[in-house]
């Protein structure tokens, strides 16, 4: 029953910090059903993919688009080739195993997290 309530809390902070600086499925899912749930690298990625297959943003993204922040023109670009990058990470991320996922999904978000404190 505990791993409802954190599932709940889980999709309710990453709902928040989404709606409000445009993260939350990857960096704060994954890691929860990896160190929380004890979910494999593989398994709590997939899950969060899973999950993104919903339309679970919309309401996020009617607020943007009302106040003018949503160029559509680029998120359809970027959305055409996310599909097929998508496809082929998992590929990859199946075929590795999983302390290599988990390193590389580390490395990223230490390289982004610096990169957004210390440049323009």
């Amino acid at each position: 029953m505990n791993s409802i309530y954190i599932l709940l809390l889980v999709g309710l902070v990453a709902g928040l910090l989404s709606g409000l600086v445009g993260i939350g499925g990857g960096i704060i899912i994954v890691p929860v059903l990896v160190y929380f749930l004890n979910f494999s690298q593989q398994q709590a990625q997939g899950t969060t993919l899973f999950m993104f297959l919903l339309p679970i943003g919309i309401l996020g993204v009617m607020n943007y688009y009302k106040a003018g922040y949503v160029d559509y023109k680029t998120a359809l670009i970027v959305a055409s080739t996310f599909i097929i990058g998508s496809y082929f990470g998992s590929k990859l991320a199946i075929s590795l195993d999983q302390k290599t996922v988990k390193q590389l999904f580390g490395i990223i978000i230490v390289i982004l997290g610096i990169k957004m404190i210390f440049w323009k």
